[in-house]
């Protein structure tokens, strides 16, 4: 199966010049990439939270097999659906389905279901493949939309995908999709955003979810994040870092109310 860009010429280029530019100038080149488990990167349109996203994608080493978890925005689909074998297109070309890592992640995360519909109009695992395509033009990767809400999926996932990636023994990065605060004001939306960033740099996935429930934080990759952090636990992970943290109020100059946007590394 083939996936055609979904939200391309709106969230960010269809134009392959425009859109190498628009990479380069958000790709961070001050800092010497890093190999890492996983990462936290937004998913806005480029104008408002790409430079959030390049700064973390500039900051780390991209291996050639990526998972990258959504959250489902439509709600089609399979509640943990992960696109077949095939590839997505993007404007820099054709980007393959990493099948052997696929398949191990299906045999060992029991709730995950080969689903296409899923990702059919969904932007958040679409606008990361272009970030991983140009830093990594051999990359191939295993989409998986996230609609369920648990800790508990959140747990067997993250432990299935652990699995897996122990199995395929090779280098993987785990991308966990998420914008932060949606349409507070500035002032709140970065106090709320504090306080899950909080959990999420002291590697508490359940504290993660469990504060953004708590308080109200519409973190809308919460279930992502989540599930990414349990897998890097149990990978070996001892850190996390914020990269950076911006609203769209810094672009639009409307400060009433935002989306918040964070570039966490967990190594």
């Amino acid at each position: 199966m083939i996936r055609q860009p979904a939200v391309a010429s709106q969230f960010y280029p269809g134009d392959p010049a425009s859109l190498k530019a628009e990479l380069s100038s958000f790709i961070a080149s001050d800092v010497k990439p890093e190999p890492v488990i996983g990462l936290i990167a937004p998913h806005a349109g480029y104008v408002y939270s790409g430079a959030v996203a390049g700064k973390v994608y500039g900051a780390v080493e991209i291996p050639t097999a990526v998972i990258i978890l959504g959250p489902n925005h439509h709600g089609i689909g399979a509640a943990a659906a992960l696109y077949p074998p095939g590839s997505w297109q993007t404007p820099l070309g054709s980007v393959p389905i990493e099948e052997r890592l696929s398949a191990l992640v299906r045999r060992h995360a029991k709730l995950v279901e080969e689903d296409a519909d899923a990702h059919l109009y969904e932007h958040s695992l679409e606008v990361q493949v272009p970030f991983l395509q140009y830093l990594s033009p051999e990359i191939a990767i295993v989409p998986i939309c996230l609609g369920f809400g648990s800790f508990s999926s959140c747990l067997e996932l993250g432990e299935g995908i652990a699995t897996a990636i122990r199995e395929f023994g090779e280098r993987v990065l785990i991308v966990a999709s998420s914008d932060m605060t949606h349409y507070e004001s500035a002032d709140s939306a970065r106090v709320k955003d504090e306080i899950a960033l909080e959990r999420a740099l002291a590697l508490d996935p359940q504290g993660l979810l469990d504060v953004c429930r708590a308080k109200r934080i519409t973190m809308c990759g919460v279930v992502p994040a989540t599930v990414m952090l349990v897998a890097a636990n149990l990978l070996g992970a001892t850190r996390a870092r914020l990269i950076k943290y911006a609203n769209s109020g810094e672009v639009n100059g409307d400060f009433r109310q935002v989306v918040g946007y964070a570039a966490v590394t967990v190594s």
